[in-house]
């Protein structure tokens, strides 16, 4: 069982729209259970879906200060599992939604890496690849926290040989969408994450569905709680604002319990 807890407060110069996405998602393999939202006072608030109809994001206009406080529970029922001995999908057997994960993406462009991953890793196809590829970004990157910017992206990470989690993540979907295996990105709560934060991971498409692939290496599926999926970090941003506003307070916690 995973307990989560979420403080954080912004400063903000006046109404401000404001879009959240924080809330652990009820989809297979998690059970959200005990779920406390606490807002403040706004004009309007509404939920809408996330991306591929998971998670919630949830879109307010406030005056500020912008106080969050979200707790829960997730217990994980997923397993760890040995992706190489999985196959991988023919492109041209895919769907309408895992067909959108091949293409290359504002921090994922794909495109440039394909030379790259045939070099490296041609010989490996599959789940095996993907393996392979993760863990050839844990030992090439460095976890540098400060190191990147909202920004940066896959090939400056290739590059520099250091970043954050997104970072690793968005490094990872870019090496797998350049060898025609659709991935994702995906924001996550994880005991294992240090220093605690928000995290976000990749989800990469194989032979019997999604699989989580942290190339950190600091979380394992097994407990990991997904809060929503999206081509890059531009899709899956735990806080979006349309103004100005300063970071007062954010405090991350999650824990292992059982």
């Amino acid at each position: 069982m995973l307990n989560i807890e979420i403080d954080m407060e912004y400063g903000l110069g006046g109404p401000t729209d404001v879009l959240l996405f924080l809330e652990a998602a009820n989809v297979d393999g998690q059970i959200v259970k005990s779920p406390e939202l606490i807002l403040p006072p706004a004009s309007h608030t509404a939920r809408i879906p996330g991306e591929d109809d998971i998670g919630e994001r949830i879109w307010m206009q406030t005056n500020g200060p912008l106080q969050v406080t979200y707790r829960t529970q997730v217990e994980v029922t997923r397993e760890d599992a040995d992706l190489s001995g999985l196959a991988s999908q023919p492109p041209h057997l895919m769907d309408a939604v895992t067909t959108r994960y091949l293409f290359a993406s504002r921090f994922c462009p794909a495109d440039e890496f394909q030379s790259f991953v045939n070099a490296e890793f041609g010989n490996l196809a599959g789940g095996a690849r993907i393996a392979a590829m993760r863990d050839w970004i844990q030992q090439a990157v460095s976890y540098v926290p400060g190191s990147s910017g909202p920004h940066t992206t896959a090939v400056q990470t290739f590059i520099e040989r250091q970043g954050i989690c997104r970072d690793f993540a968005h490094l990872m979907v870019t090496l797998s969408r350049a060898s025609g295996i659709p991935a994702r990105m995906v924001s996550v709560y994880s005991p294992d994450v240090t220093p605690p934060d928000f995290h976000a991971v990749a989800q990469i498409w194989l032979e019997d569905g999604w699989h989580l692939v942290d190339a950190t290496g600091m979380g394992s599926p097994s407990r990991t709680a997904i809060v929503g999926v999206g081509l890059d970090a531009a899709e899956i941003a735990f806080l979006t604002l349309y103004g100005n506003a300063v970071l007062n307070r954010q405090v991350v916690s999650v824990t292992a319990a059982g």
